[in-house]
């Protein structure tokens, strides 16, 4: 078994004083280590690939809080809708209507988070600035059709830098544009109120700049061939 319970202690006490969660990430590993981190108290999982976060589901505990934190295509929405707890990557509005067309099917309310592009690569998904605004004015004016979804906050992921304060810089600048955003379409809701920053390498600045929730899989699970 390669599940790393010490670290996972450790993670957790770190975790405390920022009241923020943790999501095991657990793509390409066995139900077995799943099970081990569950026994251990973990409850949120997070999985990149549909067929295979299908193939798990079922034979593992019913409670598990399942987050996908891939990117996700509109025609694969239909296979994770009955059960999925969370998805993290959210870039259109298309993919926003699909997530309550099969939530509504299956009789849920599915949480989102609106993935920003912060990173230098070009290669990461996400939506500009500008993108997300003019999402969250579309959802202003239609969400009162989308009522099985809940928009919770923003996901974001940093560059792949040594550089640790442009990595700082990025998730403060997300953190600022959450709370912005939140005051201006969301103000008197319970509601955009997550913040899905941070991975292994730079969890504890993802933290200190407003992260309420972690993605964390190498650390606990070791690492992935």
């Amino acid at each position: 078994m390669s599940v790393n319970l010490t670290a996972y202690q450790q993670i957790n006490e770190q975790l405390k004083p920022f009241q923020a969660k943790l999501v095991a990430v657990s793509k390409i590993k066995p139900p077995a280590d799943i099970q081990a981190l569950y026994d251990a108290g973990q409850r949120i999982f997070g999985e990149n690939y549909v067929q295979e976060l299908q193939e798990k589901q079922p034979v593992l505990p019913a409670d598990i809080q399942w987050h996908f934190i891939g990117h996700l295509q509109s025609n694969k929405v239909k296979y994770i809708a009955p059960f999925v707890s969370m998805i993290h990557a959210v870039d259109s509005f298309k993919l926003l209507e699909e997530i309550n067309k099969q939530a509504a099917k299956n009789n849920r309310t599915i949480h989102c988070l609106l993935q920003v592009h912060i990173a230098i690569e070009e290669t990461k998904f996400g939506l500009s600035e500008e993108e997300l605004v003019q999402l969250l004015e579309t959802y202003k004016q239609q969400g009162s059709r989308l009522g099985n979804i809940r928009i919770a906050g923003l996901m974001g992921m940093a560059s792949n830098t040594e550089n640790m304060e442009q990595v700082r810089n990025e998730f403060r600048q997300l953190n600022m544009l959450r709370q912005d955003l939140k005051s201006r379409f969301f103000p008197d809701q319970d509601a955009f109120t997550e913040l899905s920053t941070g991975m292994s390498g730079d969890y504890t600045i993802a933290l200190e700049e407003g992260s309420t929730m972690v993605r964390i899989g190498s650390m606990l699970f070791g690492a992935r061939y």
